[in-house]
C-alpha cells in the first residue's frame, strides 16, 4: 500500500513493537524524582532566558532612545504607527510556511526581538562610526555616505541579523531541521530589523515634511511608506532568507564533511550581502535604477525563494506520508492516520471535528452523552442527537390529502420540540448551555434552535482541539526523526526520543484517532465504498 522512497542501502530503524498498555510509567515524572542531578546555577535555563531578555530589553531601550533623538517625539510616534502595519502580514506569512512542523513561539519571538533591538542597535552604531571614519579619512562626505550605504551597511546589517539565526542553530538545534526553519527564523529576524529601520526612516521623513510644510499624498512620508511598506516590504526578509537557506542546508548535511556544514551558511551570507548592496546602490543606475533593480533582480529572486519554500513545505508533507506507515504497520497508528497527517486540510478538519465533538459532550468515538437512539440505526456524524428524528408512532399522511383552509396547522412532521431531551437522568442534561442560563424556548416558526455553547463546552472543545493539535505535532516530529535516522543524521539518543514521542502519541490516541479517521475520509484521502440502504437487498447495478 505504501512505497518507500529511500535509496538502496539506506538505514531502516527498527520500529518498537506496539503494546496495548505500554509501561511508560516505570520512571516517575520529573517533579517526583527523589534523586535529581546537580546543576551549576549558570547552567539554569531560567537564568539564561532571563539574561537574554534583559540584554534584548536594554538594546531595545537604547535603540528607541537613539531613534527618538534623531526623529523627535512626534516623528517617532508617527513612524512607529506606520512601521507596525506590515509586521503582522510578514509574520503571518512566515508562520504559514511553518505550519507543517511549527516550532515554539519563543524562538520566533527571540528572532524578532534580536532583529528589532540588538541587530538594529549594532547596525546604527557601526554604520555611523564607519561612515564618519571614511568621511574623515577621505575628506569627502558625499562619497563616504555612498560607500557606507553600498558597502558598509550590507556587511554590518546582514552579519548582525545572521547572528540570530546562528544562535538558534547552535542552542536550539532540535528545532532547526531544514530549509523551512532557516527561512522562518531569518524572516522573523529581518522583519524585526525592518520594523525598527522603518521607524527611523518614516520618522525622519515626517520631520522633513513638517519643516518644509508638505502634507498629504505628495509628502515625503507618503512616498517613503509606499516604497518601504507597500512596494518592497519583503526587501530585508528576502536578503536574510538567503542566509537562512544556507543554515537550513547545513542542518540537512550528513556525514563528517565539514565543507557541507560550513560552506552553505557562509555562501548564503555572502549572497545576502550582495543582494543588499545591489538594492542600496539602485540609485547609482540613474533615474530608473530603482525600477530596474526591483523588476530584474528583486521580483525574480523573491519568486524563486517563495517557490523553494513552498516546495520544501510540500516535501515535508511527503516525508510524513512516507515515514509514518512504518508505525502504522507496527500498530502505533491507524492505517488512515499517515494519510490525514500529510494533508494540511485534513489536519484542520480533524481539529475542527475534535472541537465539535468535545463541545457536544461526546466521548472520543463520537457517541453523544445525551444522545437518543437514532431511528435509522446509524450514529450522527458529529456525535449529536438527531433533532429531526421521527417518533415510532409517527404516521405518514395520505399523499393527496389537502389541509383544511381554516384548520390550525400541525407541527412540522420532522420537528422535535425538545431536540436535546433525554428520558434517562444525566448529570449534565443540557450540554450546550449553562444550567444557570437555560436556552430560549423553540420558536414556532423555527422549531429547532441551537443553544449557545457554555463555558464548560468551550473549554471541552478547546481541550479536544489542543489534544489533536499536539498529536499532529508529535507525529510530525516522529516522522522527521525517523527520516533523519535513515539518513544517519541522529545521535545515540534516537531510541529514547522515539519512545518519548510514541508515549505522547499513545496518550492522545483515543481523542485524535477518530478525528483523523474522519478527516481522512472527509477529504477523500481514504475512499470508502458507500453502502446502498435505499435500493433494497441488491445492488442497483447487479443483475
Amino acid at each position: 500500500m505504501y512505497e518507500s522512497s529511500s535509496p538502496p542501502g539506506a538505514i531502516h530503524p527498527v520500529v518498537p513493537a506496539y503494546e496495548e498498555q505500554p509501561r511508560f510509567d516505570a520512571v516517575p515524572p520529573r517533579a517526583h524524582w527523589r534523586y535529581k542531578p546537580r546543576k551549576d546555577f549558570w547552567r539554569s535555563k531560567a537564568l539564561r532566558a532571563s539574561a537574554v531578555i534583559v540584554l534584548l530589553a536594554l538594546c531595545g531601550l537604547l535603540i528607541l532612545s537613539l531613534v527618538r533623538e534623531q526623529t523627535g517625539t512626534e516623528g517617532f510616534l508617527v513612524g512607529l504607527g506606520l512601521a507596525v502595519l506590515p509586521v503582522p502580514l510578514l509574520m503571518a506569512a512566515f508562520r504559514w510556511l511553518d505550519r507543517v512542523d511549527p516550532g515554539p513561539w519563543s524562538n520566533l519571538l527571540f528572532a524578532f526581538a534580536w532583529g528589532a533591538c540588538a541587530a538594529a542597535l549594532v547596525a546604527i552604531i557601526a554604520n555611523s562610526f564607519a561612515t564618519h571614519w571614511i568621511a574623515t579619512a577621505t575628506a569627502d562626505p558625499s562619497s563616504a555616505d555612498t560607500l557606507g550605504a553600498t558597502v558598509v551597511a550590507p556587511v554590518v546589517e546582514e552579519s548582525a541579523k545572521a547572528a540570530a539565526v546562528l544562535l538558534i542553530f547552535l542552542f536550539r538545534r532540535r528545532h532547526f531541521t531544514g530549509l523551512v526553519d532557516g527561512v522562518v527564523f531569518a524572516g522573523f529576524t529581518a522583519t524585526g530589523f525592518a520594523f525598527t529601520e522603518n521607524i527611523l526612516y518614516l520618522g525622519s521623513a515626517f520631520g522633513e515634511d513638517k519643516s518644509m510644510g508638505f502634507s498629504g499624498v505628495p509628502s515625503v512620508t507618503a512616498a517613503t511608506f509606499f516604497v518601504r511598506a507597500v512596494v518592497a516590504p519583503f526587501a530585508h526578509p528576502l536578503f536574510t532568507v538567503l542566509t537562512g537557506i544556507g543554515f537550513g542546508l547545513s542542518a540537512l548535511a550528513t556525514g563528517r564533511r565539514r565543507l557541507r556544514r560550513y560552506a552553505p551558511p557562509l555562501l548564503g551570507l555572502v549572497c545576502a550581502m550582495g543582494m543588499h548592496a545591489l538594492w542600496n546602490s539602485s540609485s547609482v543606475f540613474g533615474t530608473y535604477g530603482f525600477y530596474l533593480v526591483y523588476g530584474v533582480f528583486m521580483v525574480p529572486v523573491f519568486g524563486v525563494v517563495t517557490w523553494l519554500a513552498i516546495w520544501t513545505r510540500q516535501r515535508e508533507l511527503r516525508t510524513i506520508s512516507t515515514e509514518l506507515p512504518a508505525y502504522a504497520a507496527a500498530g502505533w497508528l491507524a492505517p488512515e492516520e499517515p494519510l490525514a497527517l500529510s494533508s494540511m486540510r485534513a489536519r484542520a478538519m480533524a481539529r475542527g471535528f475534535a472541537a465539535r465533538t468535545g463541545a457536544a459532550g461526546t466521548d472520543p468515538r463520537g457517541q453523544h452523552l445525551n444522545a437518543q437512539p437514532n431511528p435509522y440505526g446509524q450514529a450522527s456524524p458529529y456525535g449529536q442527537p438527531n433533532p429531526y428524528a421521527q417518533p415510532s408512532s409517527y404516521v405518514q399522511p395520505a399523499p393527496y390529502a389537502q389541509p383544511t383552509p381554516y384548520a390550525t396547522p400541525s407541527p412540522a412532521p420532522y420537528a422535535d420540540p425538545v431536540p436535546y431531551a433525554n428520558p434517562a437522568p444525566h448529570p449534565n442534561p443540557v450540554p450546550y448551555a449553562d444550567p444557570a442560563h437555560p436556552p430560549s424556548p423553540p420558536s414556532p416558526y423555527y422549531p429547532y434552535v441551537r443553544p449557545q455553547p457554555s463555558a464548560v463546552a468551550k473549554a471541552r472543545a478547546k481541550a479536544a482541539s489542543r489534544a489533536v493539535s499536539e498529536y499532529e505535532a508529535f507525529a510530525t516530529t516522529l516522522a522527521f526523526l525517523r527520516h533523519r535516522a535513515r539518513r544517519g543524521a541522529v545521535g545515540p539518543d534516537f531510541e529514547a526520543r522515539e519512545q518519548e514521542l510514541l508515549h505522547h502519541l499513545w496518550q492522545r490516541k483515543e481523542i485524535a484517532g477518530p478525528a483523523l479517521l474522519y478527516a481522512a475520509r472527509a477529504t477523500g484521502r481514504v475512499r470508502v465504498a458507500p453502502p446502498y440502504p435505499y435500493y433494497g437487498s441488491h445492488h442497483p447495478y447487479q443483475r
